[in-house]
């Protein structure tokens, strides 16, 4: 592991060999298992061509809290942040990269944790519920759930396909501004500050895009014209445990309605709409801390439910 102030970067193997990364928060108050007895560690999964950063000022809060501090796992994916990229394309997929976060837990020594995850980390959340059921104590869904709105996932791939590439990030804030703006009216400039420095890394004053041009085969490479499957039997395996659902209020990815049937078939549900925002929220934006908190605590003490048959 490498030291680097308020986290750790720790870097681990995939089962196919590649050099993966991920940031551990609160480390040292937590390193220890008996060190924090019942609070649960906390495993954060960012969206499709994002990484760890995302996370960082949430990672913070709740590795600081005052009540029950906790370690934090924040994970890039092959291809994006500190991760090795992957030579071949097709292996950016939702499978292989639920592989290598159980890869990275088995590293550490951890058994069980809540899973934090936005849009992608989310539908990871969903697979790991089927493969490794008992790795799971409570789930946050930002922004994601069974069923993807293809006119959402259209608007991804389009931004994808077009991304122009700022020349510094004043630029990149007012391209940022410019496309995402109108479903994010709630954002302050800071916010905005933080986005940029989270999409992008940064190369002698240049933004990067931070993630394997690759990547974007996989979007491509989807049909469209053709209704999306669903993830409801994924979901339905995810019915034990407790689960806070946040979704923008100008989500295009997650729609109400999806959201209410969620309520309707999970047995410890609660949700959180975030006004202002679209997808995915920024998780250290508003009163989204402080809920996420309180949700850790209950769940912490929450006593399992029996999945519905």
């Amino acid at each position: 592991m490498v030291k680097d102030g308020s986290f750790l970067d720790f870097f681990y193997t995939s089962q196919d060999g590649l050099k993966l990364h991920a940031r551990i928060y609160g480390a040292e108050s937590s390193q220890d298992a008996t060190a924090n007895p019942g609070s649960c560690p906390v495993v954060c999964l960012p969206g499709l061509t994002r990484n760890a950063r995302d996370f960082h000022e949430l990672a913070l809060h709740l590795a600081k809290d005052a009540e029950k501090p906790r370690r934090i796992i924040c994970f890039d994916y092959r291809g994006r942040g500190l991760s090795a990229y992957d030579p071949n394309w097709q292996n950016y997929n939702v499978g292989t990269e639920a592989a290598d976060i159980i890869a990275g837990l088995d590293a550490l020594g951890i058994a069980q944790a809540t899973f934090i995850g936005t849009s992608r980390g989310g539908l990871i959340i969903h697979v790991l519920a089927m493969m490794r059921p008992a790795l799971i104590r409570a789930a946050v869904l930002n922004d994601i759930g069974p069923v993807i709105e293809p006119t959402g996932l259209a608007h991804i791939r389009s931004y994808l396909e077009n991304a122009p590439r700022p020349a510094d990030f004043t630029e990149a804030v007012r391209i940022q501004k410019t496309v995402h703006g109108e479903a994010f009216p709630a954002l302050s400039d800071a916010d905005w500050q933080r986005f940029v420095h989270a999409i992008y890394r940064d190369e002698a004053g240049t933004p990067v895009a931070d993630y394997d041009p690759a990547l974007l085969s996989t979007v491509l490479a989807m049909d469209l014209t053709k209704p999306l499957p669903d993830l409801w039997p994924q979901f339905e395996a995810l019915a034990s445990v407790p689960m806070l659902a946040i979704r923008g209020a100008n989500s295009r990815l997650l729609s109400a309605e999806t959201l209410e049937e969620m309520r309707r078939r999970h047995p410890q549900f609660a949700a959180f709409t975030v006004e202002g925002q679209g997808h995915a929220p920024l998780l250290e934006t508003g009163k989204l801390p402080a809920r996420i908190a309180d949700f850790l605590r209950e769940a912490d003490t929450a006593t399992a439910f029996p999945a519905k048959a």
